[in-house]
Order: structure tokens, then sequence, then C-alpha cells
């Protein structure tokens, strides 16, 4: 990834700060990965500090080190490959039905489709352990859009929705651009 000068990756809401919390998303336990205040076991810690996934979506953004990203897309699939943990999505893009709610994953049930020239995938069903910034796993929709700007360069945005935590949806983004080199194992 290039350096990114802006001062917020949130784009909307245009003051680049999150939208307040619901009620609901107030009262929500937060799991703060440090285990220290109100510790009650290894399910209060993050997933990262557990080991079992680093990746997203959203895809991490400017960790500093180890934040590459491989995307491949083969017939009827995108696999996208994160450096940082060597966490691995798989998408697929033919129009099948999404999993039944009662069925949940790491990275969520991630479905794509091309709009043009942007790839949007659009995930739900996320682990309670795993749900981004500890939103509701059950509400939660993050669409992620990719659009090719040059051979060097995408344009990543992804959208958080999920009106059960935030008082609307917000959206960031994070410039990609392609390095050279192979994607080194975690």
């Amino acid at each position: 990834m290039r350096p990114n000068k802006r001062t917020s990756l949130i784009v909307d809401p245009p003051d680049g700060r999150l939208p307040p919390l619901t009620p609901q998303g107030k009262v929500r336990p937060r799991r703060q990965g440090q285990g220290q205040d109100g510790f009650d076991g290894p399910e209060a810690l993050g997933t990262g500090v557990r080991c079992l996934t680093f990746g997203g979506p959203p895809i991490p953004a400017g960790s500093g080190y180890n934040n590459n990203t491989f995307i491949s897309q083969g017939p009827g699939y995108v696999m996208i490959e994160y450096e940082w943990g060597s966490s691995v999505r798989i998408i697929p893009l033919d129009g099948r039905p999404r999993l039944s709610p009662n069925i949940s994953r790491w990275s969520g049930d991630a479905r794509g489709r091309w709009e043009g020239n942007t790839l949007v995938v659009e995930t739900t069903n996320f682990q309670p352990e795993a749900a981004y910034m500890d939103a509701n796993p059950k509400t939660l929709r993050i669409i992620e859009r990719f659009t090719r700007v040059d051979a060097e360069t995408i344009d990543y945005r992804y959208t958080v929705d999920d009106p059960t935590t935030w008082t609307k949806p917000w959206t960031a983004v994070v410039p990609m651009s392609s390095v050279d080199g192979p994607l080194f194992e975690y």
C-alpha cells in the first residue's frame, strides 16, 4: 500500500468521524484484546490476540508491516489473501444463495459481483468473536468495492452497515497499490 496522507480513512460521513453508537451499541461488551480489566476468560479477547484470525473484512489498513494483500480471480471466484496472519477469503461470484443466518464464519459469508469495472463484495454472517469493531454479528453487513484506477492502483472502499451498532452506515477508503515480490508467510 502507498502512504496515505488522509487524516481519516472515513469519507462518509464527510467529517471523517464514526457515526454515534446506538443505545444497543453503547451497552454491547467490547473486547479490549489486552485481558486486563473485566477479564472473564479467553473468549473476551479479540481473535487476533487468540491467533484465530487477523483478516477482514474489511482488509486491514496501514498496520505498517505485514499488510500486503494478494487478490486473484479464477472461474467463478475471487480469492483474497492477507499477509498478516496468512488469512484467505474465497468469494463466490456465481450468484449462489447466502448461507443460512444460523451459519456464521470467521470472515463472514461473502458474495461477490461485478458492477462495471468494480468488484462488489457483500459480507454477512460473522462469528460473534470476529464481528468488525464489536458490531452485532447478526446485523452487520460490510460492502467492499474494489475499482482498478490504473495498472498499479485499486481504489478500495468499504461500507460498514449495522443499524444496531451505529446510527448510520459509514464508509472508509484505503488506497491499494501493487508491490513487487512474493507475499511472505506470516
